[in-house]
């Protein structure tokens, strides 16, 4: 079976995310935007975090948002 947070980064909750008026999730890993999910993608979002554990929305966030981190990032 393989590990999904092998190094026990979700635990530290680093995902957050934002619904909008009009229905868009903004998703945040810390401070930093990471991705936007509209439409139908943000209502499939919404309807799997209402019914998931704290550890399973991280989860959820992260796959979600991909591999966004690419070392090039600013510092802020």
């Amino acid at each position: 079976m393989k590990e999904e947070d092998c190094r026990d980064r979700l635990k530290e909750s680093p995902f957050s995310f934002r619904v909008t008026k009009n229905g868009d999730v903004f998703i945040y890993w810390g401070k930093v935007h990471a991705t936007t999910l509209r439409a139908g993608e943000a209502a499939k979002f919404l309807r799997s975090v209402e019914m998931a554990t704290e550890y399973e929305q991280q989860l959820l966030m992260a796959r979600v948002t991909g591999n966004f981190k690419r070392g090039n990032e600013k510092k802020r």
